[in-house]
């Protein structure tokens, strides 16, 4: 007997209702995109290993799925080499291409290598998956995707305050209630430079971003190991514990951070962003979270989170202001801010919901019984007739009996049945059977039609 076929672990098959699901939920991001002036871009799966390599960390370099060259890639590699077993070198020799881990690196390749043609600022989104060589566990994946969008060529805050209605709108949309949370890596850094830390403050942010999840003891005694005095830890506290109002704490801010340049700067950029925002009318909380830190190697202005209020999930939407996107391909001072959705665990929080609207996963919306060839001639009149009208109709290939093709329609949950048996046909009409309620009515093609689209 043929070995069962298994997928790669971290992958994932697909039913049809599982992808009707995930489609309202791409389609719905794409939507909102479209409505703020955003423009869809994509770029290969694999990139060269060259523009992949060096952008995501020593870790993050481990992760990059390399493709092996085709044809002879023994070729230029010497016996010392093979003998020598060491797997970096060789995988460079074998490779020149890998699977993109992001969306954000192909984007700063695809700005650099069209610049000539991109009308600036640029406000491009992108919907495709990526691939990371990670540890497979529950809600991590190797193949998963991002759902990314950016401004580019523009230092404007007003970028950071139409991310924020996106956000706004596409939870909205979805039902979901969340919590915006914003935070300013220039607040971080101000933070860092008053309690005498300043070199300290990726410890500082590292530790301080894990407030939620290991309590204020741990955090303390995290800094505590990274080598920060017990002075500054002091000073610290009254920081990371800071309550009230977005507009309290702006306050205490500039008074806390009167002695950093940079500190208030980003109190600055934060309260434009918010007050703007507030006469906004914004369906959904956004709260100034001075523990959100995120990769602050990377953000350089306002930083964004959202957390889901009514399901137990980490985050599901984040991005901020980077200020030198393409400074790694030799294009410097190219200003950007973005956001990605996380399609995956918004999937799992409409499903912990039921927040799924009915037309998104149903699909068929009406079957035609099929008795025989006469019986679906006539029936092929009135389904052409439905589609045209915008109908999701099929009919059963097969003229077998009827209670399975009524447990077909059942299994796929198609809320309407028409029969057409020698009575109906003599009428001109079809028997119209509602699944749910098991009405049922002798209809028109023009009356079914009305029916189904009410």
């Amino acid at each position: 007997m043929a070995a069962k076929p298994g997928i790669p672990k971290g992958t994932r098959d697909f039913s049809p209702v599982e992808m009707a699901k995930r489609n309202y939920i791409f389609n719905t991001i794409r939507d909102v995109y479209h409505l703020y002036g955003f423009q869809q871009i994509e770029t290969p799966s694999m990139e060269m290993l060259s523009t992949l390599m060096g952008k995501y960390g020593e870790e993050g370099d481990k992760l990059l799925f390399k493709i092996q060259n085709s044809g002879d890639y023994f070729s230029g590699i010497t016996d010392e080499e093979l003998l020598s077993r060491n797997a970096a070198k060789l995988a460079s020799k074998f490779c020149e291409k890998g699977l993109r881990y992001d969306l954000t690196v192909p984007f700063a390749r695809y700005v650099v290598m069209h610049r000539d043609e991109i009308t600036f600022p640029f406000k491009r989104y992108q919907i495709q998956p990526v691939w990371r060589a990670d540890r497979p566990q529950k809600g991590r994946y190797r193949e998963f995707y991002q759902c990314d969008a950016d401004v580019v060529g523009s230092d404007s805050l007003l970028n950071e305050v139409e991310l924020m209605q996106i956000v706004d709108t596409v939870f909205t949309r979805f039902g979901i209630r969340v919590c915006i949370k914003i935070n300013n890596r220039k607040i971080l850094t101000g933070i860092a430079e008053i309690i005498g830390e300043a070199d300290k403050i990726v410890d500082i942010t590292v530790a301080i971003d894990k407030l939620d999840k290991i309590g204020l003891e741990n955090v303390n005694k995290e800094l505590a190991e990274k080598g920060i005095s017990d002075e500054a830890i002091a000073k610290l506290q009254p920081i990371i514990l800071l309550s009230g109002t977005n507009a309290e704490k702006l306050a205490t801010l500039k008074t806390v951070l009167s002695g950093s340049e940079t500190g208030l700067k980003g109190v600055e950029e934060s309260e434009f962003i918010l007050n703007t925002l507030q006469t906004m009318g914004l369906k959904n909380e956004i709260e100034l979270d001075l523990t959100l830190a995120r990769g602050l190697n990377y953000y350089t202005g306002a930083i964004f989170e959202v957390k889901a209020l009514d399901v137990q999930i980490g985050s599901i939407t984040g991005g901020g202001r980077y200020d030198n996107l393409t400074g790694v391909f030799g294009m410097a001072g190219v200003s950007g801010v973005g956001i990605s959705f996380g399609a995956d665990r918004i999937f799992d929080v409409l499903n912990q919901l039921e927040l799924y609207p009915k037309e998104a996963v149903n699909g068929t919306q009406l079957l035609f019984i099929n008795f025989g060839e006469k019986e679906a001639a006539f029936s092929m009149g009135i389904l052409a007739k439905a589609r045209a009208a915008g109908i999701r109709a099929e009919i059963f290939p097969d003229a077998v009996k009827m209670k399975k093709q009524m447990s077909y329609a059942n299994v796929k949950n198609i809320p309407f049945v028409a029969i057409v048996g020698e009575n109906e046909m003599n009428e001109g009409k079809a028997m119209l059977k509602n699944m749910e309620s098991g009405e049922q009515q002798m209809v028109t093609a023009e009356e079914l039609i009305g029916v189904l689209t009410k």
